[in-house]
């Protein structure tokens, strides 16, 4: 098939076009200009911003692509400009799919496959939740609720594509390997839990669902080849809560054990959204995509790599 890979300079992107290439797809490379250094090795690369609806039709209908995969975020902006990254991700998810889907309609593809976020369920108080849980569109932080009310927004443009492109939704859990926030050499919050600066708050109750990078990409390339549709949690085997992982963590880092602190002072000391990961979150449960897209995990737990890399 011909498929476009929108975002592929990405964590998950990047080594997304190998993959695809090795099982024999045509592949194309969606960059910006100032990204076009760090494009992949790929079949074509065309240059468009996705909030340029003009320029990324034009891009898009070089390709002629049978499949466009989203993988579209700024997160790389993350270390350097944290409101400037959520922002433009949140355009990208709302202004940007809209321009894209609207660019894979006119150039005549049948499917769009787009990666969404397993950890914005709305608090239910289950342990794990599956893919039928409402997302946490009233979160009580003002920035939360404005991710998960753009991821929304995406998840619900993608799955009422109309016409001929079906669309499937990819709930990817917290990644970790090479180039994420977990990644030993270069990752934020593995250096935030290196020099000691992630507490533990008491109990550690909150679940996080974790997912390798290269399960990211298996999941991707399944969802290309596949016909299925709808929203599928993408995420590991081993729920868990933070008082497992985050020890777990420190230690495969070498780092001294997280301190504990009150749960009254985890949003002052560490923010709402770590705060809410580390004390109330709920996991994700993959089953529906083992099921339905006949996907699992290679890693099944993050105990098998979770600051190896």
């Amino acid at each position: 098939m011909r498929i476009l890979v929108a975002g592929a300079t990405g964590v998950v992107g990047h080594p997304l076009v190998g993959a695809l290439r090795a099982r024999g797809h045509q592949v194309g490379a969606l960059v910006r200009e100032e990204s076009r250094a760090r494009a992949p090795e790929a079949d074509s690369v065309v240059v468009a911003d996705a909030l340029d609806r003009d320029a990324l039709s034009a891009a898009v209908s070089d390709v002629r692509p049978d499949v466009v995969v989203h993988q579209l975020s700024a997160l790389r902006l993350l270390r350097d400009d944290p409101p400037e990254a959520f922002a433009r991700t949140a355009r990208l998810r709302t202004e940007g799919t809209a321009n894209l889907i609207a660019a894979a309609r006119a150039a005549g593809a049948r499917r769009l496959v787009a990666q969404s976020i397993a950890f914005a369920a709305a608090p239910t108080g289950d342990a794990v939740v599956d893919e039928s849980v409402p997302l946490y569109v009233d979160a009580p932080d003002p920035g939360w609720a404005a991710t998960v009310r753009a991821v929304a927004d995406l998840e619900s443009q993608v799955l009422d594509g109309g016409g001929e492109l079906s669309g499937l939704v990819l709930r990817y859990g917290t990644l970790y390997g090479p180039g994420t926030a977990y990644s030993r050499t270069e990752g934020g919050t593995a250096g935030r839990v290196s020099a000691g600066k992630l507490p533990l708050p008491e109990g550690g109750a909150g679940i996080t669902s974790f997912l390798h990078v290269e399960d990211a990409v298996g999941a991707a390339v399944a969802a290309v080849e596949s016909a299925v549709t709808g929203v599928f949690h993408i995420t590991d085997d081993e729920p868990a809560p933070a008082a497992q992982w985050l020890p777990h963590f420190a230690d495969a880092l070498g780092a001294p054990a997280p301190r504990t602190i009150p749960v009254t002072m985890a949003p002052r000391l560490l923010g709402w959204f770590m705060a809410h990961q580390l004390t109330t979150a709920a996991g994700a449960s993959n089953a529906h995509a083992r099921t339905e897209l006949g996907w699992k995990p290679l890693r099944p737990s993050w105990r098998d790599g979770l600051g190896q890399e």
